[in-house]
């Protein structure tokens, strides 16, 4: 009964890997139009990336509510769950936006010639995301609240990122998520969520009672609305308040 818990955790990773080989798939095609032009695209298998580290936070949510059901909560599951996460929510994630920077240069007139050293940044995100684990790790206070911005938050935010591009239907947005500039800015920013000491409020149902459930619940009619109305875009919608709500609730709590 103590290793359901784990095993929740060990899909956690499972499902990381799976995307991880998505994102990976056949890089990126080039096709040229009988008129000249040229489209270049990632293939579309990316989105399935998006799907497995859905599915990694799913697992991720649940493991720790059944070890609390099951009154087995461990350091040992707590580690577990960290290694987990830097998989699924770290390396995937980070492998998402490496094949969008990819996708940014190859519309250069010297894309073939360009060092592979434009497309590293991707990983600053990754690491940013082990550090930000470890530091939760070696902090007890951060049980119901967080300081910075939690990296399943980042690796949902991120994993959205070819679902928009491709099913949203918004060519701006498509547009934005093809500029190099606009990727190593959210690279930057998305990092520093991650590493600084934010307050961020934790998404535990403590009880049931509405004052103390308030902000989770704005948030979750925020996300219902937002999901109606924007389809995918919702996600980063939703991750914008996510903070907002938090960093209002610390405000009006000091």
């Amino acid at each position: 009964m103590k290793q359901i818990p784990n095993i929740f955790t060990l899909l956690n990773l499972f499902f990381g890997c799976c995307a991880i080989v998505y994102a990976m798939q056949s890089g990126i095609s080039i096709l040229y139009n009988p008129d000249g032009t040229q489209f270049i695209d990632i293939p579309e298998k990316i989105w399935l990336t998006s799907m497995f580290i859905g599915l990694a936070a799913l697992v991720d949510f649940f493991d720790g509510f059944v070890a609390r059901l099951f009154k087995v909560s461990s350091a040992f599951g707590a580690q577990l769950d960290s290694l987990a996460d830097v998989v699924s929510f770290g390396v995937a994630p980070g492998m998402i936006l490496y094949q969008f920077l990819r996708m940014s240069y190859v519309k250069e007139v010297r894309a073939l010639d360009m060092s592979i050293g434009w497309l590293m940044p991707a990983f600053i995100l990754s690491c940013a995301a082990a550090f930000r684990l470890a530091k939760f790790n070696t902090d007890s206070t951060q049980q119901y609240g967080f300081k910075g911005v939690p990296t399943p938050a980042v690796g949902v935010l991120v994993a959205s990122f070819p679902l928009i591009y491709w099913h949203s239907g918004n060519d701006l947005a498509a547009q934005v998520l093809l500029n190099s500039w606009v990727l190593y800015g959210l690279i930057g920013l998305l990092s520093w969520l991650m590493v600084s000491n934010l307050p961020i409020m934790a998404l535990k149902f403590k009880d049931f009672s509405l004052k103390n459930n308030f902000p989770k619940l704005l948030l979750l009619a925020i996300a219902l609305v937002a999901a109606v109305l924007l389809k995918w875009i919702a996600v980063p919608v939703v991750f914008i308040a996510y903070i907002v709500v938090s960093l209002a609730l610390k405000n009006k709590t000091t």
